[in-house]
């Protein structure tokens, strides 16, 4: 896995962490008056990668809607997560090649 892969998985590792902060703030707050909802959009970065962006919303709070976000993004945490983990079992394999 080169440099920008493993740049890419771990922004998608980070931009997941945001996405369930946002998610549990959400629920936390879910009946505080006033509480302005916060969704979370991902997007594409140039240099590879994903960005993760957190802004209030007009929409009321979804327990249902953030419950299923959150399991969303826990497989996309955990599929993140393999990749990485298969590139570093890459990257000590090669290097073990190297070193015979």
């Amino acid at each position: 896995m080169s440099i920008s892969g493993i740049t890419s998985t771990l922004s998608g590792i980070l931009a997941q962490t945001t996405r369930v902060s946002a998610i549990a703030n959400n629920i936390a707050n879910s009946s505080t008056p006033g509480y302005a909802r916060l969704n979370t959009s991902l997007t594409s970065v140039a240099s590879g990668g994903v960005q993760a962006v957190v802004s209030p919303t007009a929409s009321d709070i979804d327990p249902a809607a953030d419950l299923t976000d959150l399991i969303e993004a826990e497989q996309s945490y955990k599929a993140n997560a393999v990749v990485f983990e298969t590139g570093a079992d890459m990257w000590e394999m090669l290097m073990s090649i190297k070193r015979d």
